[in-house]
């Protein structure tokens, strides 16, 4: 009841603003590009970073010397000790300490995002129909509910009464600047009268249905400041409303398409505020309003439509961040559809990316999805996979270092960087009388940590339930009102939690290097490479150049080594089947970074692999580490297929880069489309593209004022290059690149 009447007090009292020329209107501040603080989430790193906010490496903002006053005299006094992080911190965070240079556990200092709400049904019946289906829940079932669930179905009214109120405050916004401003009075009256109809009715029109689908959006960010709140396949529920309208002569191609235009600029005024930790593993200001495009209908037909089409031009068109535009991709997909895809990725924005339903529909089968929800799969966030309106996935739980546990594993538990004991001591590399050996070693190092990191994330999502719950949220989630159940505390119909696996190609090159050179050639015994690994190279750069060129890498189609980091997924994936999360729904993996890759790198030592201690990962998630996949893409795409897609069905990640004169003939945009095609055949779940020059970004980093609208794909989104920090760009710009040739 706080959080909702919290909601409430914030939706009748913030400030709004009205931008001229703004065809669609909303935002969660009256600012475009603001960063929010939710004290209730977290506070304690806002009063340890409030003034390096401006000055910091990554994901910089400006700070009003006022708001510095008011945070320090008002807020914090108020909230220390009560927030979602100070809690978690006061009862696990020494466990969490222990394991975080394994594991790092997430969603401590927010409430939850990375969810796609019903957007269908609050366009069908708007908050109004939400706020008569709770009351009707609330008559019903009064005789048997307890106090805790009829406080939730209250609770609801309360946050969709406020959305009414919200939304009514627009129109009235709109009308007086009619009467203000004459220059504006055609487009003002016309927003007015579009808010006006959406606080009581369903949408009548395109316009509406896009200006409604916004409200959810803003609404949901102004409930939970959460990253990743997601349409989904908005092509498919928004196709009947703009079909309507084109018949009837309402709208014609080009004011549709600058609707969606309209559209696309809303989704960039919102930014994500990070701490600076944070901030490295997701760089660039995310916030992940992911949209599919594409797919099949639940009888196996292509879904693209004209709206697809109409949505790929506005990307085309705009070269902006977000939405996070995705094409769904399966072996039926029409060609043209293929082709536009094409076409606007040679554009350079990063998007759309790629998913493939003949290997992701399966995948989600097989976490107990049913074959209709699998189906109308959507994407949350950077590449999450979820349903449309109906599971809180959690698909951001925590991330797990693979290529650390290795490095403990060889050095008696031993961390490299700073000499601590943190793993279990099971020996060194020299002690492993064989490469089996070493493999039980490392299974036993893994195990250790899972079990450590799985307590953790169960104790992070209980205790969001029990400081955070989402009442307007869990108004847009099917099973909540059914079961009067918060959607975090269990009542959404599914209740996935993902733990992201980090990061296979250096596993599978570091393991493949110690079983070819110590175990099998023994052309280097095992204590020269302990040394050289302690050492980080020095004093070893020959045997490190002959780990690099003459030992197989992952990422080149050659099975033995591609096998090796198939095969540890797989047991990760399997340990994560054995736990069952705190609102009883099963665990998954996936196999994606976001630009954690860096931090992440940061915090392992030197690796048998060749890489140097501190140096980034690899990039991506199913990624080859730059520079080593050099069989060009057709190899690169077989390798990341020996990984069965069944173990990353919360997430891929595979990045690719081209050269922009691949896309600038027909006969380069159907080699591309073949590709893609290859891609669908080899049941991958996911692939993105940047195309760029690798002089641009260079051009870039040295010139950053003449490249503000470069936008570069990181890791499952886009950012402006510029936004990022120079260990970031570095990174991208090593990155293999492919042309024509």
């Amino acid at each position: 009841m706080n959080r909702a009447y919290a909601l409430a007090k914030a939706l009748e009292e913030i400030r709004i603003k009205i931008y001229p020329g703004e065809l669609i209107v909303g935002n969660r501040t009256a600012e475009v590009r603001a960063g929010v603080v939710s004290p209730e989430a977290g506070i304690s790193w806002i009063d340890d970073e409030i003034e390096s906010l401006e000055t910091r490496p990554q994901d910089k903002f400006r700070v009003r010397p006022e708001d510095i006053v008011t945070f320090r005299e008002e807020i914090l006094p108020y909230w220390k000790g009560r927030t979602l992080e100070d809690i978690i911190r006061a009862r696990h965070g020494d466990e969490i300490s222990a394991i975080g240079l394994v594991a790092k556990i997430n969603q401590k200092d927010h409430p939850q995002g990375h969810i796609c709400p019903d957007t269908e049904k609050w366009l069908r019946i708007g908050p109004a129909g939400l706020k008569k289906e709770v009351q009707s829940y609330l008559k019903d079932k009064s005789a048997e509910l307890t106090v805790e669930q009829r406080e939730f179905y209250e609770a609801e009214i309360i946050v969709l009464s406020a959305a009414q109120v919200f939304i009514r405050r627009y129109a009235d916004l709109a009308e007086q600047l009619a009467s203000e401003d004459q220059s504006r009075t055609l487009e003002s009256l016309e927003i007015a009268a579009s808010c006006r109809r959406l606080v009581e009715e369903a949408p009548e029109n395109f316009r509406d249905a896009l200006q409604s689908l916004w409200f959810l959006y803003v609404l949901l960010q102004m409930e939970s400041n959460a990253s990743s709140f997601s349409p989904g396949r908005a092509d498919q529920y928004l196709y009947p409303y703009w079909k309507k309208d084109m018949e009837s002569g309402g709208l014609n191609f080009d004011s549709s398409l600058e609707l969606v235009e309209a559209l696309w600029l809303k989704f960039n005024q919102i930014v994500y505020l990070r701490n600076s930790n944070s901030a490295k593993y997701f760089a660039g200001f995310p916030i992940g309003f992911n949209v599919a495009l594409g797919g099949q209908s639940p009888d196996g037909r292509d879904s693209s439509n004209e709206l697809s089409f109409l949505m790929l031009k506005a990307q085309d068109h705009l070269g902006l961040p977000q939405p996070n535009l995705s094409a769904r991709l399966f072996k039926d997909s029409a060609q043209d559809f293929l082709e536009e895809c094409s076409r606007v990725i040679g554009r350079g924005s990063g998007m759309p990316q790629i998913f493939n339903d003949e290997s992701i529909i399966p995948a989600l089968e097989a976490q107990g999805i049913k074959h209709e929800d699998a189906v109308n799969y959507a994407i949350v966030g950077c590449v999450e996979l979820t349903t449309h309106g109906n599971a809180l996935g959690w698909s951001d739980a925590a991330m797990f270092n693979l290529v650390k546990v290795l490095e403990l594993t060889l050095n008696n538990g031993v961390c490299l960087l700073s000499g601590k004991q943190i793993g279990l001591p099971l020996g060194t590399l020299e002690s492993y009388k064989s490469y089996e050996e070493l493999e039980t070693a490392y299974r036993k190092q893994m195990d250790h940590f899972v079990d450590r990191m799985m307590l953790m994330c169960d104790k992070v999502d209980r205790i969001h339930a029990e400081v955070v719950p989402s009442a307007f949220l869990s108004s847009v989630i099917e099973g909540c009102q059914e079961s009067a159940q918060d959607v975090t505390a269990g009542g959404a119909l599914y209740n996935l939690s993902g733990i992201q696996a980090i990061q296979v190609a250096n596993l599978a090159d570091s393991l493949a290097v110690i079983k070819k050179m110590v175990f099998e050639d023994k052309s280097i015994s095992s204590s020269e490479l302990l040394d050289a690994l302690r050492n980080n190279y020095q004093n070893n750069e020959i045997l490190r150049q002959r780990i690099l060129n003459k030992i197989p890498k992952y990422g080149n189609d050659i099975d033995w080594v591609d096998e090796i980091g198939a095969f540890w997924v797989g047991f990760f994936a399997g340990r994560m089947k054995e736990f069952t999360n705190a609102r009883g729904g099963h665990y998954h993996t996936g196999l994606y970074t976001v630009s954690a890759h860096i931090p992440m790198g940061h915090n392992v030592g030197a690796s048998p692999d060749g890489r140097l201690a501190k140096d980034p990962l690899a990039d991506g998630g199913v990624s080859a580490m730059y520079g080593r996949d050099v069989s060009g893409p057709t190899a690169l795409l077989k390798s990341v297929s020996k990984i069965n897609p069944e173990h990353s069905s919360n997430g891929s990640l595979l990045n690719m880069k081209f050269l922009p004169d691949f896309f600038k003939t027909e006969t380069g945009i159907l080699k591309f489309t073949q590709l893609l095609r290859t891609f669908v055949r080899l049941h991958i779940n996911h692939v993105q593209f940047n195309v760029l020059r690798k002089e641009d970004l260079l051009a870039a980093r040295a010139h950053p004022e003449q490249y503000k609208g470069l936008t570069v794909r990181v890791a499952g989104y886009t950012a402006y290059f510029v936004e990022l920090a120079g260990d970031l760009q570095e990174e991208i710009i090593a990155r293999t690149t492919y042309s024509d040739a």
